[in-house]
């Protein structure tokens, strides 16, 4: 077996003992998203809550800069993980919410984020930052100075399509916190064997830039999300969190 597989294999049996766990302990997910506005010098974000019983923690969710909250990867999580006694908070920046089309610059969205980033602590449980691609380099920014416990990185740009000189793997290595990159295996803005060594990666085998997989691929696309949501539910398990961080 190989180290990836071994970890997917044990994430997901981590992410089944947390999942019976917190049954035990009636955490339940909210049926539906309570969606939440949040001034910024930016314009308006939207914080749509995805609530468990008993929380352990709070997983907050940034969308890429082509897309918003339907990614599929991000809608697997916010239906899977509050079963598992981890609340899921999907943000949408202010352009988004707007109804722009094109992401300002990162300078930007970083700036919302960190606007929003009190109304995330709000209940008063530890805060993982994550989101997928743009959103997950402005965890990855971001996540420190705010009092994150962790990163959880989807899709993480390495570099734009064909030009792996243009790195941006310091964002990750200079996080200073646990990070978790899940990416899949056909992604053209960096595959998983292009990443730092060290890193921790999960790999979705076949998955592009938006997990999606081909249909005659093994596993296929609700295979590949199982995999990514039990691996983050696994990984979530294991964190030990710090405490909740005080509202900047």
């Amino acid at each position: 077996m190989t180290k990836k597989a071994a970890e997917t294999e044990n994430a997901a049996g981590a992410r089944n003992a947390a999942g019976a766990e917190s049954a035990r302990d009636g955490a339940v997910a909210s049926t539906s998203g309570e969606a939440e506005t949040v001034p910024t010098s930016a314009g308006d974000a939207r914080i749509t809550w995805h609530t468990a019983r008993g929380a352990r923690c709070v997983l907050a969710l940034g969308h890429g800069a082509g897309g918003g909250i339907e990614a599929r990867d991000l809608r697997a999580l916010a239906g899977a993980l509050p079963a598992t006694g981890v609340t899921v908070a999907l943000v949408e920046q202010p352009w988004r919410v707007a109804g722009k089309k094109v992401a300002p610059a990162p300078k930007t969205l970083d700036s919302a984020w960190r606007e929003l980033w009190p109304a995330l602590c709000a209940p008063g449980l530890p805060v993982v930052a994550g989101g997928r691609s743009a959103g997950a380099r402005v965890a990855c920014r971001t996540g420190r100075e705010l009092g994150a416990g962790a990163v959880l990185a989807l899709s993480f740009p390495l570099h734009p399509p064909a030009r792996p000189e243009k790195s941006r793997a310091g964002e990750l290595t200079g996080t200073g916190l646990p990070v978790l990159v899940v990416q899949g295996g056909r992604d053209p803005f960096g595959r998983p064997a292009e990443f730092p060594e060290g890193t921790r990666i999960v790999e979705v085998p076949n998955g592009d830039h938006g997990f999606a997989v081909p249909k005659r691929a093994d596993p296929g696309q609700e295979d590949a999300l199982a995999l990514l949501t039990d691996a983050v539910a696994g990984w979530l398990s294991g964190l030990s969190l710090p405490p909740a961080p005080e509202a900047p």
